[in-house]
């Protein structure tokens, strides 16, 4: 017979996906500083790709498993929530941002992307660090 699937190592893997597209996102921005736009488009294209694919396994896993609470106390629990929260409406909000700046890319439109990036990059970075931050602080 086999055992029930355990859902919570979803967390864990929405932690890896949540760093490697953080890695590749900087990747991205440092191949694009040096000139190297296909790389540029290559790094950026898998990181949207690692994102859905968290995106799609944050929303299984919460589904399907028990909400894990924070345990921590005083001082601590005051930033976890502050991180938690801003990750979290972040999150929400980087979708469209990304989404556009994208399509931009995709597009040739260069100026109009480069100005949707220098939002969107410094949003995405932040809720890939975050969502790691917070894996930590939570298990």
């Amino acid at each position: 017979m086999l055992a029930a699937f355990d859902f919570r190592i979803l967390a864990t893997v929405d932690a890896v996906l949540n760093g490697l597209a953080l890695v590749l996102i900087v990747a991205g921005l440092i191949a694009i500083k040096r000139g190297k736009t296909e790389l540029h488009k290559k790094l950026m294209l898998t990181a949207v790709g690692v994102s859905a694919a968290f995106l799609a396994c944050y929303l299984v896993y919460h589904a399907n498993a028990e909400p894990v609470k924070y345990q921590g106390e005083g001082a601590m629990r005051k930033v976890y929530f502050a991180l938690l929260i801003s990750h979290v409406v972040l999150a929400a909000l980087q979708v469209p941002l990304i989404a556009t700046t994208v399509v931009l890319g995709l597009k040739d439109r260069r100026a109009k992307h480069r100005k949707w990036a220098k939002i969107t990059a410094p949003i995405w970075l932040y809720v890939s660090v975050t969502g790691v931050v917070v894996y930590f602080m939570l298990y």
